[in-house]
């Protein structure tokens, strides 16, 4: 039987009784909304910060004001931040995140389709840079995708 990624992220979820928070940028909520629509995701979706401004992956999630200066928001270390500080502000097991530039024009000198995807965990931090191509809509389905395989894969890893 295939799975969907939302289905199967939340199957290893809620059978290892761990939990998961997401700090998002580029997909404006996208792979929140993922998780959330399988029945019985209130077992291990903690909540997410949908965290569009810099202000807001400061003040609110916790990126730390010299990352967005010195990297941007669009960067690897932006990414790592935001996975580690909804981890550790919701309390869960797994905090997942993406930023980048969806399109349509380039945004902080970065080209549209540049995107950084992080998962941390109890076994660290993997995270991800990524080159998309298509439409706005594209890229952020695109973008969920590859962070529920990021978030199933370091599940994964326990075994």
């Amino acid at each position: 039987m295939i799975m969907n990624l939302e289905a199967e992220a939340g199957r290893l979820l809620k059978q290892r009784g761990q939990s998961v928070a997401c700090a998002e940028s580029c997909t404006g909520g996208l792979v929140t909304s993922r998780l959330t629509d399988v029945a019985g995701s209130s077992a291990y979706v903690h909540g997410s910060v949908v965290c569009y401004t810099n202000d807001i992956k400061q003040r609110v999630v916790g990126v730390k004001a010299r990352t967005l200066t010195a990297h941007t928001a669009i960067s690897a270390q932006t990414a790592q931040e935001m996975a580690e500080s909804i981890r550790k502000l919701m309390d869960t097991d797994y905090g997942i995140s993406t930023t980048g530039n969806a399109g349509p024009a380039n945004s902080e000198g970065k080209p549209v389709g540049l995107i950084y995807t992080a998962v941390a965990g109890p076994h660290g931090t993997e995270v991800q840079a990524h080159r998309f191509t298509g439409t706005r809509s594209g890229i952020k389905q695109k973008t969920a995708d590859i962070v529920l395989k990021m978030l199933i894969s370091a599940l994964r890893r326990e075994d």
